[in-house]
């Protein structure tokens, strides 16, 4: 058995998020186990349980800082930029979701995908910045539909499911190998983008 380091409490928690991501990206989910963790990082097996109840609960907590990063990145795209036109966001802010996709595909299975939404329960906490990150999806549609880069025939909120749903979709394809060319993201991006605004009225 691993000999114990003696981390703070405060320390062990992102050595463990740190080792678990590093097992995914090796292993894939499946590879992950609390027993593993605690040997990877050089802790007692009981100490995960400490910080994490299981192993949905480990998942969770990394799809969430998942979505911290993401909601950074997007906040920064969306800083002082209130004079900037809203069609130049979008396409910004399409390109960095797919960069982000195809940058951290582990996470984002984990954020998106059915290992915690279908087969395990996504806690309160990643439900609540999940709901609050889409929500900044659905504040730049309707900010986009205002100045007529986006139709406004149906609501920012349909508008912002159907719209990532082909950002999703595209991402997915990237994750999984079907489009493998880094140098193409930004063309497909735009290419995204002119497929959702095209219909907007002149």
């Amino acid at each position: 058995m691993t000999a114990t380091k003696p981390y703070h409490h405060g320390e062990l928690r992102p050595a463990l998020l740190d080792a678990a991501n590093a097992i995914i990206r090796d292993s894939g989910i499946e590879g992950l186990s609390m027993r593993r963790l605690a040997d990877q990082v050089g802790v007692s097996r009981t100490a995960p349980y400490h910080h994490f109840k299981d192993k949905n609960d480990l998942l969770c907590a990394i799809a969430e800082i998942g979505f911290e990063a993401q909601d950074r990145m997007i906040s920064e795209i969306l800083e002082g930029t209130e004079s900037e036109e809203s069609e130049a966001l979008f396409t910004r802010w399409v390109r960095a979701y797919i960069r982000f996709a195809h940058d951290n595909p582990e996470t984002y299975d984990l954020m998106y995908g059915k290992e915690i939404w279908k087969r395990g329960t996504p806690t309160p906490s990643l439900q609540q910045i999940s709901k609050g990150s889409f929500r900044l999806w659905v504040d730049l549609v309707a900010r986009t539909q205002q100045q007529r880069i986006l139709p406004a025939s149906h609501s920012a909120l349909r508008t912002a499911q159907a719209s990532w749903a082909a950002l999703h979709g595209l991402a997915r394809l990237l994750i999984d190998g079907i489009y493998v060319e880094r140098d193409d993201l930004e063309e497909i991006a735009e290419t995204v983008v002119a497929l959702i605004t095209r219909s907007r009225p002149d």
